[in-house]
């Protein structure tokens, strides 16, 4: 998938009209403003309902966060022609727009903060800093031995923007890293060498986006055949993880986690997941505002400012692929 679209359809503005867009922030509509002196950024969220009187003149729109908005909010929207998501997963938007819409996601501008706790979590794991954590508010001085990031075998389950910037991270810990993608090219394994490689890794880390080859890929079968004590690190999204086979496999002891994401999520009280001692969880906090709202708020403007030129658009998701 290419990093830009070719030109978007011809906005229908005259010469002195105004381009409106709906934005979830007052701090994102004032960026958006300064793009030009035509445009009007009006503030928006589908808790409030559809939009209403000027809003609905909207031509461009940026959701807030990832999820899906309800049809009621489309045919509100007659002259909508673009969604910029500030998400890099596409998957509540892709199949549900008009034909007229182009959509593009904000894939780039996660990319330090997610590969910065990819890094982390896998750290934390393979060192036992939740356990010792524990040990910290119960006051025991209790010594064991984990394990360490150095010198592991790495496969990388995804091999995109992020998946390769994990890659450079962990490189000053002389981990050998094997990367796996939907297509076989150079250097980069197919899905289907999965089984091959899976029994060698010490750390398999998901950073794929949510397709229909994808969901559900992490099953039984999948986690059977990681080798004994190896550690799963989920970067991506819940859906690529069967949530039951995980927990048995947890449960026995067999293999360990760290988890950013989960299915369902949020992950409800009591849930299995919350009481096993070698699963590593985080709410989706994968994304830090310091790191990641200065690039979204670039990648909207930027993407606004080629609409109105007529220049390739950032970041396009391709229906049939889903990203």
């Amino acid at each position: 998938m290419p990093d830009t679209a070719p030109a978007a359809p011809v906005l229908d503005l005259g010469a002195d009209e105004t381009l409106h867009v709906l934005v979830p922030s007052r701090a994102l509509a004032e960026a958006v403003e300064a793009v030009s002196p035509r445009i009007r950024a009006h503030r928006f969220d589908p808790a409030d309902g559809v939009p209403t009187g000027e809003a609905t003149q909207a031509q461009v729109m940026v959701p807030r966060g990832g999820g899906e908005l309800p049809a009621e909010v489309w045919d509100a929207l007659p002259r909508l022609r673009l969604v910029q998501l500030m998400s890099a997963g596409a998957e509540k938007f892709v199949g549900r727009l008009p034909e007229r819409v182009v959509l593009c996601n904000a894939r780039g501008a996660h990319t330090p903060a997610t590969a910065e706790w990819a890094v982390a979590a896998t750290l934390a794991a393979q060192r036992g800093l939740p356990h010792f954590t524990r040990l910290q508010e119960a006051g025991r001085w209790e010594m064991r031995t984990d394990h360490s990031l150095v010198g592991a075998k790495v496969l990388m389950v995804g091999a995109g923007d992020i998946g390769r910037t994990i890659g450079r991270m962990m490189a000053g810990f002389d981990v050998d890293v094997t990367w796996v993608a939907r297509t076989a090219r150079e250097g980069v394994h197919a899905f289907g060498d999965l089984p091959d490689l899976l029994p060698h890794a010490d750390v398999v880390v998901l950073i794929v986006p949510v397709t229909s080859e994808t969901t559900g890929m992490v099953d039984a079968a999948f986690l059977a055949a990681m080798k004994d004590d190896a550690l799963l690190v989920n970067a991506a999204r819940g859906v690529v993880v069967d949530t039951d086979a995980l927990v048995a496999e947890l449960t026995s002891g067999r293999l360990r986690a760290a988890l950013d994401v989960t299915e369902p999520e949020p992950l409800p009280d009591g849930h299995p997941l919350w009481s096993l001692p070698n699963v590593l969880i985080t709410p989706h906090v994968g994304n830090t505002p310091e790191m990641a709202v200065p690039l979204l708020t670039a990648r909207v403007t930027e993407n606004i400012r080629r609409w109105l030129a007529g220049d390739e658009l950032l970041g396009p998701v391709d229906p049939e692929a889903g990203y």
